[in-house]
């Protein structure tokens, strides 16, 4: 079974936020990181070269597939920021509508700037999502 790529990694979150070119995107991301700490109690780490994850999870599909992962994370893509609820978003729908704009994934948010979004709902997404993935293990 092949392993996965990205693994948490000891390079510096705040290095890493820093080595971003936009300031506004400096910007956004340094209030994801304390949205998402504060939402999952966890510290940021990175996950490779440019995912800041938050928590620890063990999953184990019915394949037989098992991993450890994140369980809410951020990355500052080209185009969008990339949010990764691991919980899924499918049982998001009514939050997802009140969220302001948006473009989804199975597991991804897409967003332009943090100030398209209500940051109180994607609070309550991470928390719930972090509650859930709790509740499988």
């Amino acid at each position: 079974m092949a392993e996965l790529k990205t693994r948490p990694t000891a390079q510096s979150v705040a290095a890493f936020l820093e080595s971003l070119p936009d300031e506004n995107r400096r910007r956004d991301c340094r209030a994801l990181v304390e949205l998402m700490k504060k939402a999952t109690g966890s510290e940021p780490r990175m996950w490779g070269p440019a995912i800041v994850g938050f928590g620890d999870y063990h999953y184990k599909y019915a394949t037989g597939r098992e991993g450890d992962w994140f369980v809410a994370g951020f990355s500052p893509r080209k185009n969008d920021l990339t949010l990764y609820i691991m919980s899924g978003l499918d049982r998001y729908e009514e939050e997802l509508s009140r969220m302001g704009k948006h473009k989804t994934g199975k597991s991804c948010l897409y967003i332009k700037r943090l100030s398209d979004i209500d940051l109180d709902v994607l609070r309550d997404i991470v928390k719930d999502s972090l509650r859930h993935l709790m509740g499988k293990q």
